[in-house]
C-alpha cells in the first residue's frame, strides 16, 4: 500500500503484452494510462530496462498509454515523466527526498503556468483605467469594487453564451447580428 492506495486497486503485475513482431512480454507492473515499472537485478543496466519498458508501448491500446516509466535495480530508481520529458534518478536510500516525484500515485498533478495571453493583459489594463476613471469621478469604496466585479462577471458570462445575444458586452466591432 502506498499513499493509502492498494496496488490491486490500480495496477497489475506481470501483465502480458504483445511486442513488435511476434514477440510477447510481460510488464513487471502496469497501471493503465499512468505507469509502467520494469525491475532488474541489482547492478543491471537501467538504460536497457527503459528500452524494454518502451518496447511494450506497441502492444498497448491508445487509452492505456502512460505518462511515467519507472525502472529500478532495487538499489537505484529512475523515473521518466514522458509528458514533461524529465528524468529523476536516485538511490534507494534517497527515496524519502524524492517522494514528491511520485505524487501522481495519490492523484496530485503538476500544473504548469504560462504567461498571460496578450488579450488578458489588455483587458486588465482597461479595467484598471476604468477603475481609476470612476474613482476620479467620485465613485469609490465598496460600491466601486462591487460594480467592477459584476462587470467582469458579465464579460465572462457573455463569452459563455449565458445572455440571449452573443456580444452584448463585447467591443462594438465584435457585435454579431442576432435574429430573434
Amino acid at each position: 500500500m502506498i499513499f493509502g492506495i492498494s496496488r490491486r486497486r490500480v495496477a497489475s503485475f506481470e501483465e502480458p503484452v504483445k511486442k513488435l513482431g511476434s514477440k510477447r512480454g510481460s510488464i513487471d507492473l502496469f497501471w493503465k494510462g499512468t505507469l509502467v515499472v520494469e525491475q532488474k537485478s541489482r547492478g543491471r543496466d537501467l538504460d536497457m530496462a527503459y528500452s524494454q519498458a518502451v518496447d511494450y508501448f506497441h502492444g498497448l491500446k491508445e487509452e492505456e498509454l502512460l505518462k511515467y516509466v519507472l525502472v529500478s535495480d532495487f538499489a537505484r530508481f529512475r523515473l521518466y515523466d514522458l509528458d514533461e520529458q524529465t528524468t529523476h534518478e536516485f538511490k534507494l536510500e534517497e527515496l524519502p527526498q524524492h517522494v514528491d516525484c511520485f505524487g501522481f500515485i495519490s492523484g496530485y498533478q503538476k500544473r504548469t503556468y504560462k504567461d498571460e495571453d496578450e488579450v488578458n493583459i489588455r483587458v486588465a489594463e482597461k479595467m484598471g483605467q476604468l477603475h481609476d476613471a470612476l474613482l476620479n469621478s467620485g465613485y469609490d469604496g465598496h460600491d466601486l469594487e462591487v460594480f467592477l466585479v459584476r462587470l467582469v462577471y458579465c464579460l465572462f458570462a457573455d463569452d459563455t453564451g449565458i445572455f440571449d445575444a452573443k456580444g452584448d458586452f463585447g467591443a462594438p466591432g465584435d457585435r454579431q447580428e442576432v435574429k430573434r
